[in-house]
């Protein structure tokens, strides 16, 4: 009998999105295909230390208290491990822009997804809008400020941002799950929304508020060619003025609708719009590209290089509609990982 592929599960880090992170984590260890690997789980706590949790460590949601990484579990290091694979499920800072793939190219361990390049430019919403642009596909317009910025010239900075329309939104140019998000309706609210983003991230973007319906595609990457899944709506219920953190995790609000009823060749425009987002910035293994449609423009928002993880997080269930279930989407791309050579030019 073939010896299993050892696999660590990454789970954690030190991003807002610390939380996210395991449960993915939980769904890919019930799921993981256990003939033919071996799943290591592996954590990172808040404070960055590399730590080896038991197997049957809580990383699931308990009403609604998150799941947390122990700074009290045993330490470890990434050259210390006993893993073929990592297969990182961080999301945001220091897991999904590149520190760290560019931990396991020093390290000379393989791992899933994206390499440094594509992970920090995907994770930098500021660098990535003018390379879709560069590549054909329309971005909502919006400006970039710096915290240096900010600090001194906060009245330029608002009387430019109203230019921009009214509603806005204003966010962290570097952080996911709707994190440190607002909807800004009101001049006198956006000094404070903007404050709230800077507590996420030095950087902050502004945007026009796109009025439409939120379309998201997942991208998977099949011997070296990027493919389009069925694409699906995000329909949020509940008092959400947008797709924010607590209805995407806490509260049950939202409703991933696929298949999506869309005007003839809409569909098709998307899933071409997503695998175009996805080699324009050289992305690897996987990605969900989310996007607006208002009848008339399709505006990408963001890629995501490592999205939401569990059964039920939207990547998976869009790949469920186009035949490809959870179990055999992780094995997929652990495979994908393991034929792809080291390299730290990606």
């Amino acid at each position: 009998m073939a010896e299993k592929i050892k696999v660590g599960i990454v789970v954690g880090g030190k991003s807002s999105e610390h939380e996210i992170s395991c449960i993915s984590g939980s769904g890919i260890l019930s799921a993981i295909d256990r003939e033919k690997y071996e799943p290591v789980l592996i954590g990172i706590t808040k404070s960055g230390k590399w730590v080896l949790p038991p197997s049957d460590y809580k990383l699931t949601i308990s009403g609604k208290e998150l799941p947390v990484i122990s700074e009290d579990l045993p330490e470890t290091t990434i050259d210390k491990l006993s893993v073929d694979i990592l297969f990182p499920v961080l999301h945001g800072p220091y897991g999904e822009d590149g520190t760290f793939q560019g931990q396991c190219e020093m390290a000379g361990i393989k791992y899933v997804g994206s390499g440094v390049l594509a992970s920090a430019t995907g994770m930098d919403k500021s660098f990535a809008k003018p390379i879709f642009q560069a590549h054909g596909l329309e971005v909502a317009p919006g400006m970039v400020i710096q915290l240096a910025d900010w600090q001194i010239d906060q009245d330029r900075i608002l009387a430019q941002a109203t230019t921009y329309g009214n509603p806005l939104f204003v966010k962290p140019a570097r952080s996911g799950s709707s994190r440190g998000t607002s909807k800004v309706k009101k001049v006198a609210e956006l000094r404070r929304a903007i404050d709230f983003a800077f507590e996420y991230d030095t950087k902050v973007m502004i945007e026009t508020a796109i009025v439409g319906r939120e379309i998201e595609c997942a991208v998977l990457q099949v011997n070296g060619v990027a493919l389009a899944s069925p694409v699906g709506e995000i329909k949020i219920m509940g008092n959400h003025e947008f797709y924010d953190f607590e209805a995407k995790y806490l509260d049950n609000s939202t409703e991933l609708i696929v298949p999506v009823r869309l005007p003839f060749g809409i569909q098709e425009a998307i899933q071409d719009a997503a695998t175009n987002a996805f080699n324009a910035l050289c992305c690897e293994g996987l990605a969900r590209v989310d996007f607006f449609y208002t009848g008339e423009k399709i505006i990408i928002n963001e890629i995501n290089t490592m999205p939401g993880f569990t059964a039920t997080s939207v990547f998976p269930k869009l790949w469920q509609a186009g035949g490809i279930g959870y179990s055999e989407l992780i094995t997929k791309l652990i495979e994908a990982a393991i034929a792809r050579p080291l390299e730290v030019t990606r």
